[in-house]
């Protein structure tokens, strides 16, 4: 698969790095060599993308730029790792924007329930404005958004009945990621949030103590929590992406030809990442529809939505800066 994807990309890349003239790479800085970050395993669309990155930016620049990626987070951990672009001691990283907080505020929206009406809107709302925005804040501390990575979307699985509407989760127990923002979307729907670590959840859905749990589909397939909660519905309430990140003093050493090159190899490794993980997570879907589970599509989530305000104020009102990012999201169809 990856060897087709590049084969019928190629042409576009050539295309997008024409603008780049032969002359001025030529006197451009001598050979780097960069070190690239990421916490996935090698065996993982995020993985295989970097690496074509690294691939083609030796080709188009004949050598003069180069990198490796490290993976499976063997550069030390994401908190640490973002630290370190932003050092410039590593030169570019593929970051999950969950844990971006911290050091950007601004990345909380994604973390904000339903902000997101499908994947494809996601994909839609960073690659414009919003991501526009989001690129202009991450500078600021050190980072520079070349491209956009999908992580999937998390939907509700549970034991005993699915979940199509709000009133679904009321009295349920549901297993969230520890963190205020997760919690207060299950006590907004009317259920009992219980976070707990992820190696618990099968074990805690076998025995009752929790009535269902949220997840992608790979991770749902492959984790076999399937086998003990069998109702899966397409919720999609967290669609956190990931961005391809280079540390700025890196990015401010490179000619403009060269930051023009490196943004567009950047984007295709986007498109190309984005495939692979779309093909990874019908697969998964498709393994345990053949098991028999039941998949209930939630087509309106403007219920879901709409109850998520006091939810949305709360984050608002600890990060002000949210709120016309938020209000950016919303506008797009």
């Amino acid at each position: 698969m990856f060897q087709s994807f590049k084969a019928t990309r190629r042409l576009a890349t050539g295309l997008a790095a024409g603008a780049v003239a032969l002359g001025t790479l030529a006197a451009a800085p001598a050979h780097a060599e960069w070190r690239g970050w990421n916490i996935h395993v090698e065996d993982y669309p995020v993985s295989a993308a970097m690496d074509w990155f690294t691939e083609e930016l030796a080709k188009r620049t004949d050598g003069r730029l180069t990198g490796q990626v490290y993976h499976g987070g063997v550069l030390g951990s994401q908190p640490d790792a973002i630290e370190q672009v932003r050092l410039g001691a590593i030169d570019f990283a593929v970051f999950n924007l969950g844990p971006m907080g911290p050091t950007v505020p601004e990345a909380n929206v994604v973390n904000l329930p339903f902000i997101f009406k499908s994947v494809d809107h996601m994909h839609r709302v960073l690659d414009g404005k919003v991501g526009e925005m989001l690129g202009a804040a991450m500078a600021e501390k050190g980072l520079v958004a070349l491209a956009w990575y999908d992580s999937g979307a998390r939907s509700f699985y549970t034991v005993g009945k699915p979940i199509a509407t709000p009133d679904d989760v009321v009295g349920l127990k549901i297993r969230v990621m520890n963190n205020e923002l997760f919690v207060g979307m299950i006590e907004a729907l009317g259920g009992n949030a219980t976070p707990m670590a992820f190696s618990e959840v099968y074990q805690s859905l076998k025995t009752g103590v929790v009535d269902g749990a949220e997840n992608n589909w790979p991770s749902y397939e492959s984790t076999n929590h399937f086998e003990v909660a069998r109702y899966y519905s397409g919720t999609e309430h967290l669609i956190i992406p990931e961005c391809f990140c280079m540390s700025k003093s890196v990015w401010d050493g490179l000619s403009a030809d060269d930051q023009e090159l490196v943004r567009a190899l950047a984007k295709e490794s986007a498109e190309m990442q984005r495939e692979l993980w779309a093909a990874r997570s019908q697969a998964s879907k498709a393994a345990v529809e053949a098991a028999g589970i039941t998949y209930v599509e939630v087509p309106d989530k403007a219920p879901f939505q709409a109850a998520m305000d006091p939810v949305y104020e709360k984050a608002v009102e600890a990060v002000p800066e949210l709120a016309p990012l938020i209000d950016a999201i919303k506008s797009v169809d």
